[in-house]
């Protein structure tokens, strides 16, 4: 077995883990599905998903702004159950990491940007917990990616240097954002090639 100066693995949730939780596509999805216009959800969307995201209001009040500001016949909860019941696992990623936290006793961190309530269901609903160490979720730390601070907190909570990091993430920017600090990112568009590039890292299965 290859040795390697990893020892800590950062992780997306969404694109890396599991599906994304409120991306585009979920998004017109949904609106589709309740009969909401797009345009006025995507527009209301962008102007206060960032509070949200970064856990400065609950996903109710989200929602009120952005569907709920005029009579509706269906509810929060209906929107709500459905958003939730929209996540899938990406088991290949799921297993590959969970097998790297056996063979090289790596321990495992989310560095992820999403809502509360959102992160809080498909944590439980996947059982990430199982196998992820700690979570640096934007709605709990109150920042969120592209913001450096958020790499640099993972660190300090990991008390770990950045070349001891492989950081998992499905978004290009984000992982040279990550990059920019040293930590060693890996572009994930398959579980069958981040896990090659895992191996050049010294983290062979």
């Amino acid at each position: 077995m290859e040795s390697s100066s990893i020892t800590t693995l950062f992780l997306d949730i969404g694109g890396v883990l599991l599906t994304n939780g409120w991306d585009t596509a979920l998004r017109k999805k949904t609106a589709e599905n309740f009969h909401v216009n797009y345009e006025e959800l995507d527009h209301r969307h962008r102007v206060t998903y960032d509070t949200y995201e970064q856990g400065k209001m609950p996903l109710d009040t989200y929602l009120q702004q952005i569907i709920f500001f005029e009579p509706r016949d269906f509810s929060a909860a209906d929107v709500t159950r459905f958003i939730l019941e929209q996540a899938k696992p990406y088991q290949d990623t799921i297993d590959l990491v969970r097998r790297l936290k056996a063979v090289y006793g790596l321990r495992i961190a989310v560095v992820s940007n999403e809502g509360r309530e959102i992160a809080q269901d498909r944590i439980a609903r996947f059982h990430l917990k199982e196998f992820v160490d700690f979570f640096i979720v934007s709605a709990f730390v109150h920042f969120r990616k592209p913001d450096l601070d958020i790499y640099r907190l993972a660190l300090d909570v990991a008390q770990v240097r950045p070349e001891e990091v492989a950081y998992i993430e499905d978004r290009p920017l984000l992982c040279e954002v990550a990059s920019s600090l040293g930590i060693q990112s890996v572009l994930n568009r398959s579980s069958s090639e981040t896990r090659k590039l895992l191996g050049d890292l010294g983290l062979a299965l």
